[in-house]
């Protein structure tokens, strides 16, 4: 099926671009987002009419975008997890724990969408790079160091159990 984009979409194009897509993607995903139009005569005339208009509404969400990049651009957070010896995690930190984290710091409105983990949650500690993208083709990353908490830091690493007295009483 060939549509008309109404914005740029990574990998099928940019503004007024035709594409053809498989039909599902675009009844079921592209048509309700409004990102795209049939490409019929009507609507290519009718789209080349609002150019302008969707060019720079576009051009107006890019810098919106831009502007929420630049609140966590450079930011570098510590999350503390309980975590093994070994350096395992008991769980893991995923895309909603990094998102959390970053609004909690910066007071943004970011989602966990937006938090890109190509290699799937950390489940280790270190320190790791996190991509955001805001869409609009606006990206930037932070970094993030996954710690230990301070109570497993301070427990006993031997593993033995401390001695324990018994309180004498009498039932």
């Amino acid at each position: 099926m060939n549509v008309i984009l109404l914005e740029k979409i990574g990998k099928l194009g940019g503004i007024g671009d035709t594409a053809e897509v498989k039909s599902g993607y675009a009844r079921n995903f592209l048509f309700p987002q409004g990102k795209a139009l049939p490409a019929t005569k009507n609507n290519l005339e009718q789209f080349e009419e609002r150019r302008a208009e969707l060019m720079a509404a576009h051009d107006k969400n890019v810098g919106e975008m831009q502007k929420r990049a630049e609140n966590v651009k450079g930011l570098e957070l510590t999350l503390e997890v309980n975590s093994s010896d070994e350096g395992r995690l008991f769980g893991s930190v995923g895309t909603k724990d990094i998102a959390d984290a970053i609004n909690d710091k910066v007071g943004s409105d970011l989602t966990k969408s937006e938090v890109l983990l190509p290699h799937g949650v950390i489940r280790t500690l270190g320190e790791y790079e996190v991509a955001i993208d805001f869409g609009y083709d606006v990206t930037t990353t932070v970094k993030i160091v996954v710690a230990r908490t301070h109570s497993d830091a301070n427990n006993s690493d031997d593993g033995s159990i401390e001695d324990f007295e018994e309180s004498d009483q009498d039932d």
